[in-house]
């Protein structure tokens, strides 16, 4: 069993082929960043007031981008306030193919960011946190400075992570933002 080469290929790292459309789908989602919101820093006495937290499965907009459109997963788990917080996101990828056996499995570490939240700019529904992560996989580095906006709701609701020169377009498929 162990030398059929199906099972070689699950447990074989991610070729740079699927790690080069990743960062291009990042870098088509870009466009999407930006917010004219006060900024609240996690020293500033006023900051104190607002309360943004979520956790959920989200999918990355476009997966890998074209041509093959791997799709992407992640796992997230963040909270922040004017005093800091923390941010934690887990993006998983298949190893086989679109439409082949086993596509469906999300089983591949694409990449893992680990953070802490220096900042919050909350307008109406919307947060922006910033901080700085260390990164694993694609985009992989210490002190790596992140932005994340993210929009208050259940499934449904849209965040945007800025890291390492890459930015991710993200779906809720499950879990809940609140921003207070």
């Amino acid at each position: 069993m162990l030398d059929d080469p199906r099972v070689s290929e699950r447990r074989g790292p991610l070729t740079l082929r699927r790690l080069w459309l990743l960062a291009g789908a990042a870098l088509l989602a870009s466009a999407l960043v930006g917010s004219a919101a006060p900024l609240v820093a996690a020293d500033e006495e006023n900051g104190g007031h607002h309360q943004i937290a979520g956790a959920g499965r989200t999918i990355i907009e476009g997966g890998t981008g074209a041509p093959n459109y791997i799709p992407v997963t992640t796992v997230l788990a963040f909270h922040a306030n004017g005093q800091g917080g923390d941010f934690e996101c887990l993006a998983l990828a298949p190893m086989t193919a679109s439409g082949a056996a086993g596509s469906g499995e999300f089983d591949v570490n694409a990449m893992y960011v680990t953070g802490s939240v220096t900042s919050v700019r909350v307008s109406g529904g919307t947060a922006v946190l910033k901080g700085t992560a260390v990164v694993t996989g694609l985009g992989a580095g210490a002190h790596q400075p992140f932005t994340f906006t993210v929009k208050a709701g259940g499934p449904g609701a849209t965040a945007t992570l800025d890291i390492s020169g890459l930015t991710f377009h993200e779906i809720l498929l499950e879990g809940q933002i609140t921003i207070q």
